[in-house]
């Protein structure tokens, strides 16, 4: 169960990839783009048509536009364009299989200031 997670986590991972890869790409149409940027603002909104704190229907919404949206935008970008995308994030991930502890570290020490920060208020 917990290997099937895994590649699941990481066939998403270089899917995502390779749709920013398409999005950017040149060759994708404008109306494809838009509605990427559509899916990624509703994805990212504070405000949703179905508000969260009503039960099981204010996540319903979200289980049901979004991956409604990014099917439709993928259906969108014309096939070339996202095979080549697929090829090119298979690829880079085989380069990039390693942490990056620099960024990794900077947020940690991020957290560490703002904890530090408010313990610091909290004391005086």
């Amino acid at each position: 169960m917990i290997q099937h997670l895994k590649d699941w986590a990481g066939r998403l991972k270089k899917e995502s990839f390779a749709l920013r890869l398409a999005l950017t790409d040149t060759r994708t149409p404008w109306y494809a783009r838009w509605m990427g940027a559509l899916v990624l603002a509703y994805a990212l909104s504070p405000v949703d048509l179905i508000p969260d704190f009503i039960p099981v229907l204010g996540i319903l919404d979200d289980l049901i536009l979004l991956p409604l949206g990014l099917y439709l935008t993928v259906q969108l970008i014309p096939d070339p364009v996202l095979e080549e995308a697929r090829e090119k994030a298979e690829s880079e991930e085989k380069l990039e299989t390693r942490p990056n502890w620099l960024v990794g570290s900077f947020i940690i020490v991020c957290w560490l200031l703002a904890a530090g920060v408010v313990a610091y208020w909290s004391v005086t």
